[in-house]
């Protein structure tokens, strides 16, 4: 019975050394603690440095201020009120019907705001995305950017002007035989007004994202589309809009949460007494309650209800598209 014979290694090769007994297994790399991270990178997170700074100033900081919505404020007195009311100034608004009326010109104008306002950059971004020329596409960009940076006190004086009796807009209606419209004093114009104004304002530079989102589309989704037989539309509508999803998620559920929050300044710019029963919204009353009529601890209470509505809205769009479309803030 023959013994068996272990093989030589082929020339030119060396056998492995023998491992040794006093050898421990390598232990796995420690995680980088933040404290590291932070020693290696401070240059990156100083950079946000004075973003929280600010945000602690001017965002949370003055958040202490909303307890006078439950207690007495008088001016001159303690920062924080003089005597505890509990839901004395809650009960007053809820009871109040000025409050409703406001409450639902807020919500009528935050809702013709989302409907048109969000989808208008969508579609103008399609258009521009379709443009070949890039000398017209620079040109339209240019001019549909141009009034984001004007001030809002320009662009209410410029609508004014436009819509005013003897403005552009009368003169071309005279030319057919209309009568001129007061837009600027009728109640039942003001919501188209403001609505329009911000199409006019911030349609262009919506579209920025939007363009943006699009060169992250892989150009192969639309050679294989165009294989397949898909026309210009069929494009956009399974190759375009399914790639910038999330960007349009992400600005709805932004939108969404300032729902509440309709442009203050451009409606205390454009609305007048003749114009409150449709232009009055939260935070102009809140403006002329606090303001004006001195009542803070009233308008704290107010502008409180109005952020927790907001928070309640962000919070459930939020929900609502990680668990539809599995996009989602946080």
């Amino acid at each position: 019975m023959s013994t068996p014979t272990t093989s030589a290694p082929p020339p030119g090769t060396q056998e492995p050394p023998p491992p040794k007994t006093g050898d421990r297994p390598a232990r796995p790399a420690k995680r980088p603690t933040w404290r590291r991270a932070l020693r290696r990178d401070w240059q990156l997170y100083s950079l946000a440095l004075l973003p929280l700074l600010f945000f602690l100033l001017f965002r949370y900081l003055p958040m202490i201020g909303n307890v006078i919505a439950f207690r007495r404020f008088e001016p001159g007195g303690s920062m924080f009120g003089e005597d505890w009311v509990g839901l004395r100034y809650v009960r007053m608004f809820l009871s109040d019907p000025t409050f409703w009326q406001v409450f639902r010109n807020t919500l009528w104008l935050g809702g013709l705001t989302l409907v048109f306002c969000f989808p208008i950059p969508i579609v103008l971004a399609l258009l521009l995305n379709e443009v070949r020329r890039h000398s017209l596409k620079r040109f339209v960009q240019s001019v549909s950017y141009l009034p984001h940076f004007l001030s809002m006190v320009i662009v209410a004086g410029i609508t004014m002007q436009m819509l005013a009796s003897d403005g552009p807009v009368n003169h071309v209606l005279g030319w057919f035989g209309h009568d001129p419209i007061r837009f600027i004093q009728e109640p039942e114009w003001f919501r188209t007004l403001y609505v329009g104004s911000e199409i006019w304002q911030t349609a262009g530079w919506g579209t920025i994202l939007y363009l943006a989102a699009f060169t992250t589309i892989d150009e192969d989704l639309y050679e294989a589309a165009r294989i397949d037989g898909a026309n210009r539309w069929q494009q956009i509508w399974h190759v375009t809009l399914p790639g910038i999803r999330p960007t349009m998620i992400t600005l709805l559920i932004l939108n969404i949460g300032t729902f509440m929050a309709v442009g203050f300044e451009k409606v205390l710019l454009l609305y007048n007494p003749l114009t409150y029963p449709t232009a009055d919204v939260i935070s102009t009353y809140v403006y002329r309650a606090g303001v004006e009529s001195s009542s803070f601890s009233y308008a704290a209470a107010i502008g409180l209800f109005e952020s927790i509505i907001g928070l309640v809205l962000i919070t459930s769009a939020n929900t609502l598209s990680r668990r539809t479309v599995g996009t989602s803030l946080w």
